[in-house]
């Protein structure tokens, strides 16, 4: 059978437009009502029985039966073995990778995640204090995928932003098991770790880490149990169980962000090859059915020669299959009157990666407000991104580019305000704060303040 990949060809002058584009763009976010309940009752299960709860739910999920946590605990020992047992050339990929990947959020710490504080004119300090997070957890997915570069992204932010302690969990499932999308007969007391993703543990600096993952490993996480500790924030992508499990869980602990499909969608002038333009939509509707590849371009002729190059590239890719029901289902190809429009459009979107395939990129940047990463000219191809440019792949999916941001250092800091009020400012800010409290019923906040006005501190 010949696979066809065919992404909806749009245009803005159509009349029918807002409802076809309307039509594209619809995914919904609602999970199923009986994951939902599976993962209520796993969360309040580990909570209540700890240990024992997870080993179960590990030899049902991921055919992996240990007779205790600590059969299922990674050493230090075991990161660096698979370090040394990987192929020079990875080796030297993922430092590299790790190396930018490091420089990058050191100057985003600089830029944005230091302390500060200033004098006014009454000699009141004021400012914030910027503290690591203590303990974080990070989510590897196992299994049908697995993903070292993910694992670089979240730990070394991480790391640079001060946290002493990263907590990874990765399923190592069985072959033929639930998690692996077999029946789960099958068990063994040995899943099939990924080696690559081992030695990028020992390449990030991961402190510890547990063979679990499902709705387990975020509860084991979120609550603690005998012998996993309990974090305060859990970062990284995972399946359905898991992001059901990460929203149940927040406010527990922090987390950071619910991702939907991949996306990216591209700005294109005409300039750029139409077989590299065709390639990076693939780059991302190879990840699954659902991601979204979307091209907007003024030229038709333009976006008819990238089609070609779909329907000729599509036989060579080893996921056609996948790639051509993403095209088929969520693609487009999008006539717009000017690359103005174009930019337009991309904002009300805002893609979690937008590629601006154009001779002169920085005219159209200025115009580009949403999104969770902004790739600029032709050999930016955002497959660098993911793995090795330096900036974080871990975005904002869904339109949530409109109000939410990469993971950052700032994911792993908090924030604490400083205030110390100098005697000449409280006499100055006792007043207004009196005047505000009585005006809210709040005598005690009034007086508090006006003890200030009348009464010295006297030295001890």
């Amino acid at each position: 059978m010949t696979l066809v990949a065919a992404p909806a060809r749009l245009s803005t002058a159509a009349a029918t437009f807002e409802a076809d584009f309307a039509a594209r763009l619809h995914w919904s976010a609602d999970t199923d009502a009986a994951i939902e309940q599976r993962v209520a009752d796993i969360l309040a299960d580990v909570q209540k029985r700890g240990d024992a709860a997870v080993l179960e739910y590990t030899a049902r999920f991921d055919g992996l039966s240990a007779p205790n946590m600590a059969a299922l605990e990674l050493t230090q020992a075991d990161f660096k073995a698979a370090f040394d047992a990987i192929p020079q050339a990875q080796r030297d990929a993922l430092q590299a990778a790790a190396k930018r990947v490091r420089s990058y959020h050191e100057a985003q710490k600089k830029a944005s995640g230091e302390s500060w504080s200033y004098r006014d004119e009454d000699g009141t300090l004021l400012g914030q204090k910027v503290t690591p997070l203590d303990r974080v957890g990070i989510y590897v997915p196992g299994g049908k995928a697995a993903y070292p570069s993910s694992l670089l992204m979240n730990a070394i932010p991480a790391h640079v932003a001060g946290v002493q302690e990263i907590i990874m969990v990765v399923p190592t499932p069985v072959r033929g098991s639930v998690a692996t999308g077999g029946t789960g007969e099958g068990t063994s007391t040995k899943g099939e770790r990924n080696e690559l993703v081992l030695a990028a543990a020992y390449v990030a600096g991961v402190t510890r880490a547990f063979t679990i993952g499902g709705a387990q490993a975020v509860a084991a996480l979120a609550y603690g149990t005998e012998t996993v500790p309990k974090v305060d924030k859990i970062t990284g992508p995972g399946n359905a169980y898991v992001a059901s499990a990460k929203k149940r869980v927040f406010g527990t602990v922090g987390i950071d962000m619910i991702a939907g499909p991949s996306e990216i969608l591209v700005l294109a002038d005409g300039s750029t090859p139409p077989d590299w333009v065709a390639m990076d939509l693939f780059s991302q509707a190879e990840h699954d059915e659902l991601a979204q590849s979307i091209l907007l371009c003024p030229d038709a002729a333009y976006l008819d020669a990238v089609q070609r190059e779909i329907d000729r590239l599509l036989p060579t890719m080893p996921r056609a299959e996948i790639i051509a029901k993403s095209l088929t289902g969520r693609g487009a190809l999008i006539l717009t009157k000017d690359m103005e429009e174009a930019c337009a459009i991309s904002n009300r979107i805002a893609p979690e990666h937008l590629e601006v395939s154009s001779t002169d990129p920085h005219r159209w940047e200025p115009l580009l407000r949403h999104a969770g990463a902004i790739f600029l000219g032709a050999y930016t191809s955002e497959s660098l991104g993911d793995y090795c440019a330096g900036p974080n792949h871990v975005l904002p999916t869904s339109g949530t580019a409109r109000f939410s941001s990469p993971l950052g250092v700032y994911d792993f800091q908090k924030r604490s305000s400083l205030i110390e009020v100098s005697e000449a400012g409280a006499q100055v800010l006792g007043t207004i704060a009196a005047e505000l409290a009585y005006g809210e019923g709040l005598q005690a906040h009034a007086q508090a303040a006006e003890m200030r006005l009348t009464t010295p501190v006297k030295p001890r």
